[in-house]
């Protein structure tokens, strides 16, 4: 495995190759760079062909994401970061893993591991819409029932599900309605540090999770507060982002 490191500090430069390079047998570090820079010009070389890239997100002339805007990314990306949530979620949104500063063995492998399995797609349109900041996400949702208008605070809601083509809002404290708006939609509103989307026909928040029940073929149950009317399972291809968001 080709790998290209982007880091402006020399120490941790010299650490992460240490790394790499003595813990793992099949990692080649091919070349770095210092600069948003110097890693453009690096990587508009066509011979320039790395597997892997670990990139600092604050170099000496900028951020990183500079570097997404002039030149096209194939490689997959692991960001070395001592960023804030909001960013981390950017990376997990536009598909590239991260590492938080300092680095540790362990979390390092985690990372290569997902390269070893993952494609290298950027999505720079999903990373700056997980870059807003908490008060750009919904604050309430309003429904409405006959001639009633009722607002919602987001932050008291349980969780969102789809049944029969209508989409339902549980309140914590048990109350059901019917929203008329896609999960599609209010995902994209909904501040991914405290909702989850476990399957296409579920969100649910951070705080009405009581209890995860692993299952037969790596699938996920949850139990609910306030309990679910349906079955409240995490979809086989999102349990690893599931678990990594639970640990925040």
């Amino acid at each position: 495995m080709k790998v290209f490191i982007i880091e402006d500090e020399m120490m941790a430069k010299a650490n992460l190759t240490k790394v790499l390079t003595e813990k793992f047998n099949d990692i080649e570090v091919i070349g770095s760079a210092g600069s948003v820079k110097e890693a453009v010009k690096w990587l508009k070389n066509p011979e320039n062909n790395p597997d892997v890239i670990f990139m600092d997100v604050e170099l000496s002339d900028g951020d990183c994401f500079e570097i997404f805007k002039q030149v096209k990314i194939k490689s997959k990306v692991v960001m070395t970061t001592a960023y804030d949530n909001y960013a981390v979620k950017a990376f997990e949104a536009g598909s590239i893993d991260y590492v938080l500063k300092p680095i540790d063995y362990t979390a390092l492998s985690r990372a290569i591991a997902r390269c070893r399995m993952s494609g290298g797609y950027i999505d720079m349109e999903s990373i700056s819409k997980a870059l807003q900041k908490p008060d750009e996400y919904k604050q309430r949702f309003i429904v409405r029932i006959n001639d009633h208008i009722i607002p919602l605070r987001t932050s008291e809601i349980a969780y969102f599900y789809s049944e029969e083509k209508n989409t339902f809002v549980v309140t914590e404290n048990g109350k059901k309605y019917i929203v008329d708006l896609s999960l599609d939609v209010i995902s994209e509103e909904l501040d991914p540090a405290a909702f989850f989307r476990i399957s296409r026909g579920c969100i649910i928040a951070m705080n009405a999770i009581k209890s995860i029940v692993k299952q037969l073929g790596g699938r996920l149950k949850i139990e609910a507060s306030p309990e679910s009317t349906f079955d409240m399972t995490v979809s086989r291809s999102r349990v690893d982002d599931f678990l990594l968001w639970i640990e925040k």
